[in-house]
Parts: structure tokens; C-alpha cells; sequence
């Protein structure tokens, strides 16, 4: 048999061979083309890490940790708000009860100033309290705002409880921890990827 020969199969088969690929062969993409494998398109690479492209999927540890403490310094502080108030009021009776018994209007006009700068401090600090607070609990939808503002109250936190420390006040310590491990776990990397990723 001649393999120009038409009625021949094996030179059939040769011929189609140097031609187009048979069946269930995956075709050459053209020079420049990347190559797809099978068929199928290639999945784009996700980045961010975690499984969630552009960000972690659930939120870092660091991050769980440092709205633990804005809430556990939070509600520390409120108990302190309440504390001062009610100390201001308590010896604003002590000072009153003094004035009717030595008859001073003095003792009255300190015992009304001694109540107002309680008053004042106890505001402030549950102003400050309702800061961590708000702040933690938008830990989960927040943006990198939320991320800011921890940083700013922990930095503040750490600052007076220093000044704290300085009277000799040995808890300030505490909230000088916290206020430290606030402030690196916001600004560590995973912290920063979980503000800053992307929102649907």
C-alpha cells in the first residue's frame, strides 16, 4: 500500500495528524495568548489574604483584642463617671451640714463649687467612656476611621494614666497596658488590612 493512497487509513491518519489535533486534544493558543488548561478560565489570584480579596474575611485577632479592652476601659470609665458624681454629691451634703452647724457661708460656696467640678469630671469622663464604647462597636462595619479613632483614644489613655502614675495612683498601670496594646493592634498590618477592606 502507498501511503498517497485515498483507500489507505493509515496514511489518512498520518496526514490528519500533521494537520489539525484530533479529538480531546486542547488546541495551541496562538504565540502571545496565554493558555488556558482544558478549557477552562483561570480563577484571578485573591490577594489581601485570608480568603476574602483585598482583605481578611473575619476579623484578626488583634483587632477582637483591642475592642475587648475599649470596651472593658469604656465601662471602667462610666463606673468612674458615676463615682465621681455621686462622691460630688455626697460631700457636697458634708459640706452643707458643716455650714448649718458652724453657720459659714463659705463652706456653702465650696461645698456648690466642689459639686460642680465633680459634675464636670463626671460628664467628661462618660463622654470619653461613650467614645470607646461607639468606638468598639463599630469595629465590625467601620471603615478606617474606626481604626483612627481607637489609636487617638488609646494614645490619650496611655497619656493620662501616665500623668496618673506620676501621683502615685499604681492602677493607672492597667489602663496603661491597655492603652499600649490598643494603639499596636490597630496599627499592625492586620489591622490595617481589616479597616481598609473593601465594602459591598
Amino acid at each position: 500500500m502507498s501511503f498517497g493512497d485515498p483507500n489507505n487509513p493509515y496514511g489518512q491518519q498520518g496526514q490528519q495528524q500533521g494537520g489539525q489535533p484530533g479529538y480531546g486534544y486542547p488546541q495551541q493558543a496562538p504565540e502571545g495568548v496565554p493558555q488556558q488548561g482544558y478549557g477552562y478560565p483561570q480563577a484571578p489570584p485573591v490577594q489581601g489574604g485570608y480568603g476574602y480579596p483585598g482583605g481578611p474575611g473575619t476579623m484578626p485577632g488583634g483587632v477582637k483584642a483591642a475592642r475587648i479592652m475599649l470596651y472593658v476601659l469604656g465601662g471602667l470609665q462610666v463606673i468612674g463617671a458615676i463615682v465621681m458624681v455621686v462622691g460630688g454629691a455626697w460631700l457636697s451634703d458634708q459640706l452643707s451640714d458643716a455650714e448649718s452647724s458652724y453657720g459659714s457661708s463659705s463652706t456653702q460656696d465650696a461645698a456648690d463649687i466642689s459639686m460642680g467640678i465633680f459634675v464636670v469630671a463626671g460628664i467628661l469622663t462618660l463622654g470619653i467612656a461613650l467614645w470607646a464604647i461607639l468606638t468598639a462597636a463599630k469595629f465590625s462595619s467601620g471603615a478606617n476611621g474606626i481604626r483612627i479613632s481607637a489609636i487617638v483614644y488609646g494614645s490619650l489613655v496611655t497619656l493620662f494614666s501616665v500623668i496618673s502614675l506620676l501621683t502615685a495612683n499604681v492602677f493607672a498601670l492597667i489602663s496603661i497596658a491597655l492603652g499600649i496594646m490598643i494603639i499596636v493592634f490597630c496599627a499592625k498590618q492586620d489591622g490595617a488590612q481589616w479597616f481598609q477592606r473593601p465594602r459591598h
